[in-house]
């Protein structure tokens, strides 16, 4: 079962492959956008939820590409900012607007700003979760599936994090619980697709994909 990845980000396609393959699920081929020939054009999230833009994804690579399609989108929810950056969480530095900068830059101000907003908040009030929902489309564009994952931590305190070589966005100032001893770019690729919301959906997926199969 050959289905592409809506998205042109290495890290997650890498992500992705290894959350799938420690779902246990064989015969499935995760591919990017790049490797089928899709270059530019992306689909404007104008979704107010995480649900709406990954079925945007979906469901546009879908029929442009007339290949199954598998889109996530991810958030990171923070208690004592009353749930941002969700939705906008990879352009909370700019209020969820595109300027065009390279993911790494973009990655340095959006955790710049969250623990700049996060400044004397204690320890107790420093509870986050990342959010990750999964949606499947088929080559026709018709949605066939849903799934949601999250993972509970908090985040660190500035000079304490960013830490770590691993991961990408919120990853280096995002301590995992329930020990909170390791940041998520601590963490080896086998633990993180074991405990991540990325993997809790993708496992959960995984067991849609079986059925369809």
């Amino acid at each position: 079962m050959r289905i592409v990845l809506a998205t042109s980000n290495p890290h997650k396609v890498t992500e992705m492959r290894a959350a799938f393959g420690t779902a246990g699920f064989g015969g499935l081929e995760l591919v990017g956008l790049g490797e089928v020939g899709v270059v530019g054009g992306e689909p404007e999230e104008t979704g107010a939820t995480l649900e709406a833009n990954a079925t945007i994804k979906a469901v546009q690579y879908a029929r442009r590409t007339e290949m199954w399609c598998l889109a996530d989108d991810s958030g990171l929810e923070i208690d004592a900012l009353g749930g941002r950056p969700g939705v906008i969480s990879s352009h909370y530095a700019t209020d969820g607007r595109e300027t065009g900068v390279g993911r790494e830059e973009r990655d340095a101000a959006n955790t710049a700003r969250v623990l700049r907003e996060m400044e004397g908040v204690p320890e107790e009030r420093r509870g986050a979760r990342f959010v990750c929902v999964m949606v499947l489309a088929g080559a026709d564009g018709t949605v066939a599936g849903t799934t949601r994952g999250g993972v509970r931590g908090r985040i660190g305190v500035r000079g304490e994090v960013p830490r770590g070589a691993g991961g990408f966005g919120y990853d280096p100032v995002f301590l995992v619980g329930p020990t909170f001893a390791r940041s998520g770019a601590e963490l080896s690729a086998t633990e993180k697709n074991a405990t991540s919301h990325r993997g809790v959906a993708a496992r959960a997926m995984a067991e849609l994909l079986r059925e369809i199969r």
